[in-house]
């Protein structure tokens, strides 16, 4: 093509190029001799089109450079460019005959240097940090003990190692392992499904769902644990159900998911101390508690029983108190037998009192016949007829009536004398010796209400419901032993 465009200036050798064909002359010559090449410069006017594709300029101090990104590639990319943004994009050259520019078709972006990545880290950090992705309140507790323990990690480093090494010195605990990539393009996607996995475990699933997530890494550089930076992995780490430990790299390794997680851990091994206590720790703990209980008991019994023994002592004699009361009761009850005698007495005087009070049914017939005589006599035949059948009709009322008073007052009073009767009856000793109490008298019939009262040798009587009895008290002295049914020979023991 050089030897084509060639000539002597004067345009009779050189052949004619309509511009499509130039165009795509120049294509194949930029593209045939820069195929793939990588270019670093500065992001600027970044678009993203409807159809997804981004369209964006690499800039330095020297010249602009336009760079396409089709949407098919966008996916693959370890970052998504932004203006302001030092870049080193690798592509390849191509021409835009529509616009005559030429530009990079870029396949893979990463930043450019770590001072650009620690820029990339700050503007994110503060992106997310506004939507409170890192506040305090978002932070659970760990649980102290979790049955199941999910660990997102990389199968075949020695990160796994530690942790499950680390577990089994101190509490072994069923664990979950989801293996992922910690490095590279598909880490951060790989992480994110792993945590949002193990929070769509079911509680009564076939694998159980975890109580704490442990998501781990080794140390490394930046560029080595940039996927935990990325946006989908912090927010997949806030919106986790389950409690979450971040152990990424090293103490002084500061990623994203390490402010978003519930706590973080400096290693992997310090997580594994996090997630669960030390199981001898814990026995010695409890062997104390349960010591110290014991002796608590210990002390609270003997301090009951020594305030028990001291009211014991305050009581008085359950002897004298069943003496006083058997006394009382027998006064109780002879007041009572007198009480209702003068009772009945006096309820029967009253009634006495008012059955004279009452008239006489005979004694007004009488004296009504007499007034109906004497109003007759001063009458006419007819006059006096209907006069003395009117009186007759009257008096015959006034005596029903008086008659019916009469006899519902009686029944009245009868009702309350038998009531008071029935009440003086239930409090009779009587009733008492019935319930199976026995009544003591000496020799002269008074009561004996005390031990103190018997002698050795002394005749009783004792009365009971049903008939009474004689008995001799025995010859045994004051504290000897308590009386019982039969004596050590077997033979019938004495009453007293």
């Amino acid at each position: 093509m050089n030897d084509q465009i060639k000539g002597n200036g004067d345009g009779g050798n050189i052949p004619t190029y309509s511009v499509g064909e130039l165009s795509a002359a120049l294509k194949r010559a930029v593209e045939d001799n820069f195929g793939w090449v990588r270019v670093r410069g500065e992001v600027s006017g970044f678009k993203r089109a409807a159809s997804g594709h981004l369209y964006f300029s690499l800039k330095d101090d020297k010249a602009v450079l336009d760079a396409v990104c089709w949407r098919g590639t966008t996916g693959r990319l370890d970052l998504q460019p932004e203006d302001g943004l030092e870049v080193v994009a690798s592509g390849r050259l191509t021409t835009y005959a529509q616009r005559s520019r030429y530009q990079i078709v870029i396949e893979s972006l990463e930043v450019a240097g770590e001072g650009a990545l620690l820029k990339l880290l700050e503007e994110r950090r503060k992106k997310l940090a506004t939507e409170g992705l890192f506040d305090e309140d978002r932070k659970r507790e760990l649980p102290y003990l979790p049955t199941v323990i999910g660990v997102v990690t990389s199968p075949s480093g020695a990160v796994i190692r530690d942790i499950l090494h680390r577990l089994s010195e101190r509490f072994p605990r069923h664990v979950l392992v989801w293996p992922v990539l910690v490095q590279g393009e598909k880490a951060a996607s790989e992480v994110a499904a792993a945590i949002r996995g193990f929070n769509s475990l079911k509680p009564d699933g076939m694998a159980p769902r975890p109580n704490i997530l442990i998501v781990a890494r080794g140390g490394g550089s930046l560029e080595d644990l940039w996927a935990f930076n990325e946006e989908e992995v912090v927010r997949a780490t806030a919106e986790s159900e389950i409690p979450l430990i971040s152990a990424i790299g090293h103490e002084t390794d500061i990623t994203l998911i390490d402010l978003a997680a519930d706590r973080r851990a400096p290693t992997p091994t310090a997580a594994a101390e996090m997630a669960v206590p030390v199981r001898a720790d814990l026995i010695d703990d409890l062997m104390g508690r349960e010591r110290r209980l014991i002796s608590a008991t210990a002390r609270l019994l003997a301090e009951r029983r020594s305030y028990l023994a001291g009211l014991a002592r305050g009581l008085p004699d359950a002897a004298y108190l069943l003496g006083t009361a058997a006394q009382r009761l027998d006064d109780w009850s002879e007041r009572l037998a007198n009480s209702g005698r003068i009772s009945l007495r006096t309820r029967s005087d009253h009634i006495a009192k008012l059955g004279y009070q009452l008239p006489r049914p005979r004694e007004a017939l009488a004296e009504k016949q007499r007034e109906l005589a004497r109003v007759a006599a001063g009458l006419q035949p007819r006059a006096l007829e209907i006069h003395i059948r009117e009186s007759v009709r009257q008096s015959g009322a006034l005596g029903e009536r008086a008659v019916r008073a009469l006899r519902q007052r009686l029944a009245r009073e009868t009702e309350r004398v038998e009531a008071l009767d029935r009440l003086l009856d239930s409090f009779s000793y009587e009733r008492v010796l019935e319930r199976g109490f026995v009544l003591v008298h000496d020799d002269k019939m008074r009561p004996v209400t005390s031990v103190a009262a018997l002698k050795p040798g002394m005749e009783v009587a004792l009365r009971f419901h049903d008939g009474e009895a004689a008995a001799v008290t025995a010859g045994q002295p004051k504290g000897s032993k308590k009386f019982a049914p039969g004596g050590e020979d077997g033979e019938q023991g004495s009453l007293l």
